[in-house]
């Protein structure tokens, strides 16, 4: 069996966002992400859930419809994650660390690596994204803004944008 697969894209629509996405139980459940991932494990990501996404999305990259939510996605980092969340000791499923509240996880990205947590603060749908210490941990490196290319097409969202 192969790791489940985790996809970042930038999105700009109403607002210029990163939908961080992880393949759970058959879907990609979804958060926004003002600011992006951070590989500070010092910093705090607001991440507002969103609805989950059917699996082929993973790949979209173009412009949008209004009825789809409008605005230009890029697929910014993409590959794979193992759930590594664990309550006393022990392995919880990733459905039910999402239903607790607290999803843990390590990815193999392409600009990102490494152990993340998500962690709901109020409500179902307010969560924080944070870097976990160690592996691909770095306080001095910010990939949103010095890497804004696709991993999968090289281009840029104006890129984008502009080819339709």
């Amino acid at each position: 069996m192969t790791d489940p697969r985790f996809v970042i894209q930038h999105h700009l629509a109403t607002a210029d966002h990163y939908d961080v996405r992880f393949e759970i139980d058959g879907v990609l459940v979804s958060w926004a992400v003002p600011k992006g991932p951070s590989t500070d494990p010092r910093i705090r990501r607001l991440a507002k859930r969103t609805g989950d996404h059917a699996l082929d999305y993973a790949g979209y990259e173009g412009v949008l419809g209004p009825r789809r939510g409008g605005g230009t996605v890029q697929v910014w980092d993409h590959g794979t994650f193992r759930n590594i969340s664990e309550h006393d000791g022990r392995p919880v499923p990733a459905g039910e660390a999402l239903a607790a509240g607290h999803l843990s996880v390590d990815v193999d990205g392409e600009k990102i690596t490494g152990g993340y947590s998500l962690i709901r603060t109020r409500g179902e749908n307010m969560w924080l994204l944070v870097k976990r210490r160690g592996r691909g941990a770095d306080a001095r490196r910010d990939p949103v803004a010095t890497h804004p290319e696709s991993v999968l097409t090289g281009r840029t969202l104006d890129e984008i944008a502009a080819q339709g």
